[in-house]
């Protein structure tokens, strides 16, 4: 068994603040997630928190979603020290849109929104904008197929790939952005960005919890769903006890290297222009591919600062660094996502959701470790 981090006894709990609706699966991993870290901490697990009968011992949150300072606030978080995930001065910064500038001549710019974080990442992500009413998003749109090739909409709230278009001419831009919800649009805004083929999605992230870091690079699957939808299905990730500076020596090639640069420079931007950001749980997808001149390019496509899909790879690699036995060097951890019913888990498998009859969405989720990896 994990020998307990040596910290205060606290009560883990659950908390949903995203306010959008949730499937049993997600439900499952989320209390999954929680109820092992209270195990790995020697903390207690004490369900989903109810602010009328709090624990007698001092919370610790793991939420469905990146808070805002204000929810942080009512709920007695602090630091990074309280939870799994992150808190952020406004909402938007927990979306995507954050990733991009605005057009020219956009009317609509949510309160609180800083152009110099757009300058910054520009470096470091695809072309793209962000927008948040019609009018300019057909302008981004036209700009950006101007360019050449295809290019995606992807609504601020959507996840694991989920509610993505992609568009090639003006004709299809515009049914597009003409089918988008505009007081959602107005309300969390929309990215527009350049696709790239050939492509591959790395993940580069660090989980921080009670004095223990950390770090990860690897690679995202996708797979068809039932509906046959592109969505993600899973991540294979290469760990390691330490910061991002200790991922170095795991890029071994020219696109780790560069998916490594890119997640520290954007989370490096944003830690600057937001200082009211923290988090424990910090998670980057890094594309690779090419553009329509065939054209090598790299960048971030979006932040995740708070329980994600990777989450389950983390916690079982986070077992073996907190056993007496913990490894020397890096570790292999990997979680699963199949909407195959048929589908069983492999004997190793530590699984947080099966149910082969769900309506929709993943009928089973589960991690592995893999061991030591070069």
């Amino acid at each position: 068994m994990p020998s307990p981090i040596n910290r205060s006894r606290r009560a883990v709990v659950t908390v949903c603040t995203s306010g959008l609706p949730r499937s049993d699966h997600e439900r499952a991993s989320q209390a999954w997630v929680a109820r092992r870290l209270a195990e790995l901490a020697g903390w207690d697990y004490a369900g989903e928190f109810d602010p009328a009968r709090p624990p007698s011992l001092r919370p610790y949150f793991v939420p469905d979603d990146t808070l805002t300072s204000g929810q942080a606030a009512r709920l007695g978080i602090a630091g990074e020290d309280d939870l799994f995930g992150g808190v952020v001065p406004h909402a938007f910064v927990a979306s995507k849109v954050i990733t991009h500038g605005l057009p020219r001549d956009c009317a609509s710019v949510p309160e609180g929104w800083r152009p110099e974080l757009g300058d910054r990442l520009r470096p470091v992500v695809l072309d793209g904008f962000s927008v948040f009413c019609p009018d300019s998003a057909g302008t981004a749109g036209r700009e950006l197929l101007a360019r050449g090739g295809m290019i995606r909409l992807k609504p601020a709230q959507a996840r694991g790939g989920c509610g993505q278009l992609r568009v090639g001419d003006p004709q299809a831009l515009d049914a597009a952005v003409a089918a988008q919800d505009r007081l959602q649009l107005q309300e969390h805004g929309m990215v527009l960005e350049q696709d790239l083929a050939d492509a591959t999605t790395c993940s580069v992230g660090q989980v921080r919890i009670a004095g223990l870091v950390l770090s990860y690079l690897g690679t995202q699957e996708q797979a068809l769903d039932r509906e046959g939808l592109e969505v993600y299905a899973g991540s294979r990730l290469h760990m390691v006890a330490g910061d991002y500076a200790a991922l170095e020596p795991l890029a071994t090639d020219p696109l780790q290297r560069q998916a490594l640069d890119c997640a520290r420079r954007y989370d490096a931007a944003v830690e600057s222009v937001h200082p009211g950001f923290f988090a424990s749980r910090r998670n980057y997808d890094v594309i690779a591919g090419r553009d329509a001149q065939g054209r090598w390019r790299c960048g971030v496509l979006e932040q995740s600062w708070r329980l994600g899909g990777a989450s389950p790879a983390e916690v079982v690699a986070l077992e073996a660094f907190l056993s007496p036995r913990r490894p020397a060097g890096a570790l292999g951890a990997s979680c699963h996502e199949s909407h195959d019913p048929t589908h069983q888990p492999p004997p190793a498998a530590q699984v947080h959701f099966h149910d082969p009859l769900a309506p929709r969405g993943p009928v089973l989720k589960y991690a592995v470790l893999h061991g030591n990896t070069p």
